[in-house]
């Protein structure tokens, strides 16, 4: 397994990770990702294990804490060998301090986690989202305090937008409050909006891609072909709705290309496309999921090989869809090219 640095901090990651979504899952989402007792969970983390995957993420929301409770039980005993990542600042609850980021929801929700994953530390604390009715100054300045009591190692965000990442770190540079070194962000060959403001960013400022859904939200799993209707078993039916929505034409560009490669190489289609994101700059890890052992080991097939440059010259061009306002005359204009870094 190859181990990356996350962002501009000391700490290495795994290429691979695994997500912990479907420890414990319940509800019209999670319960469609997965259901993994204590048991089963305890078999996918020793998979992990072996392969060198020490780093799983959870997060509170998920399952309402049964993801975290269910991991914390998969990882007993062998605390010291593992990696862990959480999130919060999503909604738990119908209260007023049940969502968000304010300095007593964080306090609260990081001894919450404590418990559910019976650990007195977590590795990583990421913020699910950006709470905007809570002064940043207020959440850099408690997850400071939360370091320094040592019941957090590093801090980082999810889903931010770029104005919300910078400005989080401008204001943690004034003060001195510790940076975010982790972006967890959705990404992958069906969905590269991250490319356009976030990665640029994160190559500046030193924040490191921990990578989610990298098969577009299940779509790339090869079961999604042009011309065929959806796998009756697909989880699709259930879930598509909560995910990043992708157009008809862009996903089977992109599926026929997958294809084209797998034919190529002898890989599957999901170790295709996670192998692309694991070319990609500013990734430090992308986050796998699995129900059971076969999917786990699948995936963990996406490493240890590389694609060509023709190859992933044909996925970029596949993939590939005009930028938004104000980023497309940077790709598009000989005259914004020149003031512009080299395409990455």
């Amino acid at each position: 397994m190859d181990y990356r640095r996350l962002g501009a901090s000391g700490l290495k990651v795994p290429a691979l990770s695994f997500g912990a979504g479907t420890f414990g899952g319940s509800g019209p989402l999670f319960g469609a990702w997965g259901n993994s007792d204590a048991k089963e969970a305890r078999r996918l983390v020793d998979i992990c294990l072996e392969a060198g995957v020490n780093l799983f993420d959870t997060a509170d929301v998920y399952s309402n804490g049964a993801s975290e409770e269910v991991l914390g039980a998969a990882v007993k005993g062998r605390r010291d060998a593992v990696l862990i990542s959480t999130k919060t600042s999503l909604p738990m609850g119908d209260g007023p301090d049940d969502a968000g980021s304010s300095r007593s929801r964080l306090i609260k929700a990081v001894e919450d986690a404590l418990k559910r994953l019976g650990t007195d530390y977590i590795d990583l604390l990421q913020l699910h989202a950006f709470d905007a009715a809570t002064p940043i100054e207020e959440v850099l300045s408690t997850l400071d305090s939360l370091l320094r009591a040592g019941k957090l190692r590093y801090v980082g965000v999810s889903n931010f937008s770029g104005w919300q990442v910078m400005k989080s770190l401008g204001l943690a540079d004034r003060h001195g409050y510790p940076r975010y070194v982790a972006h967890q962000v959705y990404y992958s060959l069906v969905g590269r909006d991250y490319e356009w403001e976030l990665m640029p960013l994160g190559l500046d400022q030193g924040v490191g891609a921990l990578v989610w859904s990298p098969l577009g939200w299940g779509r790339l799993t090869g079961k999604v072909r042009r011309g065929e209707p959806l796998p009756e078993k697909s989880r699709l039916h259930d879930t598509a709705s909560f995910g990043p929505p992708v157009e008809d034409d862009q996903l089977y560009r992109v599926v026929d290309a997958l294809d084209a490669i797998a034919g190529e190489t002898g890989k599957t289609v999901p170790q295709i496309a996670i192998n692309w994101l694991l070319q990609r700059p500013t990734v430090a890890s992308v986050i796998i999921g699995a129900r059971n052992e076969e999917q786990l080991r699948q995936n963990l097939g996406a490493v240890g090989w590389s694609l060509t440059s023709d190859q992933m010259k044909k996925l970029d061009a596949a993939s590939e869809v005009t930028a938004p306002y104000p980023y497309f005359p940077y790709r598009r204009q000989e005259a914004f090219a020149r003031l512009s870094p080299p395409a990455v």
